[in-house]
């Protein structure tokens, strides 16, 4: 009620010295007489002379009051008028006058027209009390509009809301959901200013203001070009959906784990913990790899073994590596392939799935590397280093070798237990954490959003509660 009160008191106010005005206006003093050319000719004796025609015509002029010295001679039909008006209209309603009697057959008009200043304010009144019943008369179209410009409002509202809530579950972004809300409820708001316009017989006016809002449009549009092309690629990219928030993407050649996206900019967080901020315009029209929007992903790896050793035994001695892990899937299956002949090794590419959304792929990475080597040198495989051409200038000298001692059985279990094979344990604490860092990652930086925007990736989606739940 007190809001209402309020809201009343400055319209009791200015209906109160409107009213004040109209009644203070009322007592003013009637306007000047309005002059005009006379309707009908003034009529004489047609047999009347001339000098009978201008004592006519000059009588009228004395008689109106308006003319000072009025003088009228006329001669062969020919009506001369002299003397001083104090404005052009009269002194073309004299004319009017003088051409329309009988017997003047053409008119001089040498009346002069002296100007004088006026003081008086009845021009002004005149021109407030206008104003003042134009105010009245418009009064019910105002309260009309009163009337039915908050009601679009309301409904435009309750529309709003009711959108919101029959698409909460089907759309997972709340810039999408807001902006078919408001696409909802605009109409409606729309309609209620049309009639208010239409009632008022203002429809031309509404008409030329749209006209000219579009050209308006138009040219903010060029000159907030980037701006509006941000906002519609983030439109878009929120209904098409190629990512969510912790996903790991690649937007051309900048690669990083998803954080907030905007109406202006996608911020990612790369393997270093920088903050990229990628314009939407760009991220729309760019190629989007996004490494983790299915669970399976392939890893691979190469190994390098002498030309004496076993490609097949190597095969299968990575293939148990693989397949006893319990973080590589075994469908699909591992694959051990040769992928090339190099200088002296033989190159051996390690193909694999794991489950991208739980296990870091560096970590992993490493953990089966780890093992390979330690299969392999088990095994007795050989992994040579890459060849290198040695070169002597001066020549290798020769130095005679003196009879090799043969090592006792002590010194010979010491070295077999120091050796490579044994010196690299089973089990490393390092295959303990194979978790994603991911969600560390974002964890330990804060979100970045400009003051006044919302993130517009909202909740994740099903599959992300799951993803980060895993």
């Amino acid at each position: 009620m007190f809001r209402i009160l309020t809201c009343i008191r400055p319209l009791a106010a200015a209906l109160a010295v409107l009213f004040l005005a109209t009644a203070l206006l009322a007592q003013t003093p009637p306007d000047e007489p309005e002059i005009s050319a006379p309707e009908q000719t003034v009529e004489v004796d047609p047999t009347a002379s001339d000098m009978r025609i201008g004592r006519r015509i000059e009588a009228i002029f004395e008689a109106t009051g308006w003319f000072d010295d009025p003088a009228v001679r006329v001669r062969d039909g020919v009506a001369f008028l002299q003397g001083t008006a104090t404005s052009e209209d009269q002194k073309k309603w004299a004319r009017d006058l003088a051409a329309r009697t009988d017997g003047v057959v053409a008119v001089v008009n040498d009346i002069s027209v002296y100007h004088t200043v006026s003081w008086s304010l009845a021009p002004a009144r005149a021109e407030l009390r206008r104003m003042a019943e134009q105010g009245l008369t418009a009064l019910p179209l105002v309260l009309l509009a009163l009337l039915i410009l908050p009601i679009a409002w309301g409904l435009a509202r309750l529309i709003s809301r009711l959108m919101r809530w029959l698409l909460q579950d089907r759309i997972h972004s709340p810039f999408l959901r807001d902006f078919i809300a408001r696409a909802t409820a605009a109409p409606v708001f729309l309609l209620g200013v049309y009639l208010v316009l239409q009632v008022a017989g203002l429809t031309q006016l509404a008409l030329s203001i749209v006209g000219g809002a579009g050209v308006l449009g138009i040219i903010i549009g060029f000159a907030f070009r980037d701006i509006a092309e941000n906002f519609l690629a983030s439109l878009l990219l929120s209904i098409r959906r190629p990512f969510s928030r912790g996903d790991l993407i690649r937007v051309g050649d900048r690669e990083g784990i998803v954080q907030t996206m905007d109406t202006r900019s996608t911020v990612l967080i790369s393997a270093e913990g920088n903050h990229i901020q990628i314009p939407n315009s760009t991220v729309f029209k760019a190629v989007i790899e996004n490494f983790t929007a299915a669970p399976k992903r392939r890893g691979d790896f190469l190994v390098g073994i002498g030309y004496d050793a076993s490609v097949a035994q190597t095969q299968t001695v990575l293939t148990e590596v693989l397949t006893e892990h319990e973080a590589i899937f075994a469908d699909p299956a591992p694959m051990v392939l040769v992928d090339a002949l190099g200088a002296s090794t033989v190159n051996i590419k390690v193909y694999y799935w794991f489950d991208g959304w739980k296990y870091s792929p560096l970590k992993l990475k490493s953990a089966l590397l780890r093992k390979s080597k330690r299969a392999l040198t088990d095994a007795g495989i050989s992994m040579p280093d890459e060849a290198r051409e040695v070169i002597f200038p001066e020549g290798i000298p020769l130095v005679e070798a003196e009879e090799p001692v043969q090592p006792s059985r002590a010194e010979d279990a010491q070295q077999q237990s120091t050796s490579p094979s044994n010196a690299e344990p089973a089990f490393s604490s390092a295959d303990t954490d194979l978790a994603s860092e991911a969600e560390e990652l974002q964890q330990q930086t804060a979100p970045i959003i400009e003051e006044g925007d919302t993130d517009l990736l909202g909740e994740t989606d099903p599959a992300g509660s799951e993803r980060h739940n895993t």
